[in-house]
């Protein structure tokens, strides 16, 4: 498996750079504004099929203003149909996954940012696997822009779809990636046809609380949703779960989230998975209730889904319900996460771990 340099793709550029490059190659420089028209507004990458632009050209942006960056291996589905999750090889082997939701009044893409992670939580498939190498903001964007060409072609159950949220909770830390997810956030974030025209609102940005990170994305003033991995409201055990803690604790990480929220305006979300006899304790949900109740913050508890072999599992449910009891009490907005995916190796990381092990396919 080589590790070249993954080749430049249009959606790697800002809007300025996308025209001098076109202009570089040879082409007007208003081919750019076609380009983007058909990529991010008409999610068609083929150009082949592009019956406004000049024939002779199409070679030339196939080859090297739009190369082909995901192949697809496997697609399996779940929910009746309503979840999909997408296996995708990149031009040097690595394999990345991302997951199509539908639900009554929305469809969501859960996209990677890295392939694998070097955060390390021992909880974590993705984490189990170390990471490989960071993702271009090409390769991020790419897995938008194919979900949005599933939704809105109907391949999702329920029949034609817009994608309306993206959600940066697959493979990886964002964070440790910056410049490329935040090119790839602008791309998904500005209107029609230089991006994809989905509200920064409606995309959430997850991480396990690098605060440089935090604060970096504060200044950029792209009010997308901020999700903190936070998983345990006490040092002690975070250090363990999440070791990224070892560097920036609890109080730094919940501080560098409200200088966020006071920012943007948006309450940001507390992503908490419940692991049975680990977090899942009583005292710790009050903890974690002193220390929020006076936040712009809402929990996000999230039901383990267990990998094969591992020692961690879900919480009981009585367990499940004295939590959110004990928040709810203090006055703390919070939610039990729907549970999709359980079926289909639904914890990223997991249907790349399991390819290795099986026979390419690319049937469902």
């Amino acid at each position: 498996m080589s590790r070249t340099k993954p080749p430049q793709h249009f959606a790697d550029l800002s809007r300025d750079a996308r025209r001098g490059w076109i202009q570089e190659l040879g082409l007007p420089a208003f081919r750019a504004n076609q380009i983007s028209t058909h990529y991010f507004q008409h999610h068609n990458d083929d150009p082949d099929t592009w019956s406004d632009f000049p024939a002779n050209a199409r070679e030339l942006v196939k080859e090297k203003v739009l190369p082909r960056l995901l192949t697809p291996v496997r697609s399996i589905t779940c929910d009746g149909g309503k979840t999909r999750k997408d296996l995708w090889r990149l031009h040097d082997g690595v394999l990345v996954e991302s997951v199509l939701m539908r639900y009554s009044d929305r469809a969501t893409v859960c996209i990677s940012s890295q392939a694998g992670c070097g955060m390390n939580c021992p909880f974590c498939a993705t984490g189990q696997a170390g990471l490989t190498r960071n993702l271009t903001a090409g390769e991020i964007t790419a897995q938008v822009v194919a979900a949005a060409r599933a939704c809105e072609s109907g391949e999702i159950a329920g029949g034609p779809i817009r994608l309306s949220n993206v959600v940066f909770m697959g493979m990886g830390e964002p964070l440790a990636n910056y410049n490329a997810v935040l090119q790839s956030i602008r791309n998904i974030t500005t209107a029609v046809p230089d991006g994809l025209g989905i509200g920064a609102r409606s995309v959430t940005l997850s991480t396990v609380g690098i605060v440089s990170g935090i604060e970096k994305l504060i200044e950029e003033s792209i009010p997308v949703t901020l999700a903190v991995s936070l998983h345990t409201p006490d040092d002690e055990l975070r250090d363990t779960l999440v070791p990224i803690n070892e560097r920036w604790k609890v109080s730094e990480v919940l501080a560098a989230a409200d200088k966020y929220a006071e920012k943007t305006g948006r309450r940001y979300s507390i992503e908490y998975a419940l692991i049975r006899d680990i977090n899942d304790q009583a005292w710790r949900a009050d903890l974690l209730g002193r220390l929020l109740k006076n936040r712009n913050a809402h929990v996000n508890l999230i039901p383990l889904n267990p990998t094969p072999g591992s020692k961690w599992t879900a919480s009981r449910k009585e367990d499940e319900r004295t939590f959110v009891r004990t928040l709810e009490n203090y006055g703390v907005p919070v939610t039990v996460r729907d549970t999709r995916g359980r079926e289909i190796d639904g914890a990223c990381g997991q249907l790349a771990a399991a390819e290795t092990l099986i026979p390419t396919r690319t049937d469902n």
